[in-house]
């Protein structure tokens, strides 16, 4: 078993250089806390691996499915909220408080997701606005048990340092990017939701007349991605400590919006490549003279991608480095003259 992954390594994963750029890129967030020494540098770093597993959710509920969701805040809230709530009243760890509340964002997020798995458009995206805003209302509605305004605070850390916190972190969003990017494989020989999902976006209909059940798989996508934005909320309530109001904004929805587009929707790893550019440039413009003007800044950079790149910039980039074989659809280097396996010629 282990000589076919060494195989299945060599010449499904070397060869192609988007694959090798995700190894490198992932091995630098594993040595980065070696590097660079400091708090601050750790924690915008710990933010965006959470940032990563939301926005990546997102894609697969939105991009993968053609759901598109402006309320994707209502998951990330309900794991936030559910795992402080845990805490305060059941006394339990973040280990098992970050779990339960995500499966419970899950599950409550579908239940209220439930009657609009039949609309499409910009019917099915109002009525995913409105959720959080609904929640947020709720929350206020019953101080003595969410902390209203307040919030609740002095959660538990998830380790005693920062950068364990970081790893931890870090771990949980390589896991989490891998299995989401497993389910939405339209490639995959085992698990054939990605090519489902698919089906749903290009054509519901024609995949309904195919013998789909495409409600079910809708609520398969929604649970998931329900499921690993809760887990999102709450490492992030556990991360800074507290949890308030403000993860049910109508910001945090469309900040993930963002983050996909500009690295490239329906990709799973453009949301990683938007989170890492945007969100870290965002911060760095903290104390500097720029620092009023960073939205404007990051707002400028997205335009400038969308009208250049509206396909994204990760996914730009791989299309300049990888060329597909026209005969074998094997993913080649894109210098090659000739297919890596068939030998078939590529210009």
């Amino acid at each position: 078993m282990f000589r076919r992954l060494l195989r299945e390594f060599r010449w499904g994963v070397l060869p192609i250089p988007g694959r090798s750029l995700a190894i490198i890129f992932f091995i630098f967030l594993f040595i980065f806390p070696l590097i660079f020494r400091g708090n601050y540098p750790l924690l915008i770093l710990t933010l965006a691996t959470i940032y990563t597993i939301f926005a990546v959710s997102w894609d697969l509920v939105s991009g993968y499915t053609g759901q598109v969701s402006f309320g994707h805040a209502l998951f990330f809230g309900l794991g936030a909220y559910g795992s402080a709530l845990l805490y305060k009243y059941a006394g339990l760890p973040p280990a098992a408080t970050i779990p339960i509340g995500a499966i419970g964002a899950a599950v409550i997020g579908v239940a209220l997701c439930l009657p609009a798995l039949r609309l499409r458009g910009p019917y099915l995206s109002l009525f995913t606005m409105a959720l959080p805003l609904l929640l947020t209302e709720v929350v206020r509605a019953f101080p003595e048990v969410t902390g209203g305004y307040v919030g609740i605070r002095d959660l538990p850390r998830l380790v005693d340092s920062r950068m364990g916190e970081y790893y931890v972190c870090l771990i949980v969003m390589t896991v989490s990017v891998l299995i989401m990017w497993k389910l939405s494989d339209a490639g995959s020989k085992y698990v054939r939701t990605g090519l489902i999902f698919h089906a749903i976006r290009e054509d519901e209909i024609a995949a309904r007349v195919s013998g789909i059940n495409t409600i079910r798989y809708k609520i398969v996508a929604f649970a998931v991605g329900g499921f690993f934005a809760g887990i999102a909320g709450g490492l992030f309530g556990h991360i800074l400590r507290t949890v308030g109001l403000g993860v049910f904004a109508m910001t945090m929805s469309f900040q993930a919006i963002i983050w996909v587009v500009f690295g490239g929707i329906v990709s799973i790893y453009g949301a990683v490549v938007g989170v890492f550019t945007l969100f870290p440039l965002v911060e760095l413009l903290q104390g500097t003279p720029l620092v009023n003007y960073r939205f404007l800044i990051m707002a400028g950079t997205v335009i400038l991608i969308l009208l250049f790149m509206p396909e994204g910039i990760a996914v730009r980039i791989r299309d300049k480095i990888e060329e597909q074989c026209p005969r074998c659809k094997v993913t080649n280097v894109a210098w090659r003259r000739e297919c890596r396996a068939c030998g078939a010629s590529l210009h």
